[in-house]
């Protein structure tokens, strides 16, 4: 489901995943990493899709909702009936076609490193809008959904590009280290990334052409500046 309110298209991908390993918690993405930059672009009258692997309701993580993680921009999504619609309506990345959208964005929370990272569909998704040099942008744990995306030439799409994600020591912060498939930092650095990162739960993010990575939740504010800026150029 989307709202038309402009020229420009964006695509913004969502987790299906809702179990946290086989812990018995729940996970999904992460609301203020959805938040911000959804609210950064629609207030640009940027026309906004929202898509998920299976389609229909995206998975909230449930921490991600508490009060200690509240921001302005998560009680306007709270508040805001339209946008809680289309994370109950999602369509399925089977029904997306790249060329109807000038970038995609990813956010984080923990789902994506179960589903995301290993959906075909996305990966050859993301592939796509970088051959037709369009932006492709990520926050947290969503740089998982790179883990198998090449380039045109066959290699690792991250190899030789500087990009951040989620740090090994925040993983370790939030006691998830054993319990995720992968951490994020080992991947971007196994697949040739030039990893590099700001301070533990600060913003960071950086861009590489048309890749724009960011660090953690604190993070999604600048992914949505750098992205925005990049659609208006």
């Amino acid at each position: 489901m989307s709202i038309t309110t402009g020229a420009l298209k964006v695509l913004i991908v969502l987790t299906s995943h809702s179990q946290m390993g086989e812990t018995g918690h729940k996970t999904g993405f992460w609301v203020e990493e959805f938040a911000n930059p959804y609210y950064t672009l629609l207030d640009q009258g940027v026309d906004i899709t929202i898509a998920t692997p299976k389609g229909g309701a995206a998975p909230i993580d449930p921490t991600s909702d508490l009060p200690q993680n509240a921001t302005e921009d998560t009680e306007r999504f709270n508040k805001d009936e339209a946008v809680q619609k289309m994370i109950k309506e999602t369509i399925a990345l089977a029904d997306i076609n790249f060329e109807d959208y000038d970038a995609v964005f990813y956010p984080g929370g923990h789902g994506p490193l179960w589903d995301l990272a290993e959906d075909k569909t996305s990966a050859k998704l993301i592939q796509d809008f970088y051959a037709a040099n369009k932006p492709v942008a990520f926050v947290c744990h969503a740089p998982a959904a790179l883990k198998h995306v090449k380039d045109v030439n066959g290699e690792f799409l991250v190899k030789g590009k500087k990009v951040t994600g989620f740090t090994n020591e925040e993983e370790e912060a939030v006691q998830l280290t054993n319990v995720v498939p992968f951490l994020v930092e080992d991947m971007l650095k196994k697949n040739g990334g030039i990893y590099s990162c700001g301070k533990t739960w600060e913003a960071y993010a950086v861009q590489d052409g048309n890749l724009i990575t960011g660090q953690n939740p604190a993070s999604s504010a600048l992914v949505a500046e750098i992205l925005l800026k990049k659609l208006k150029k």
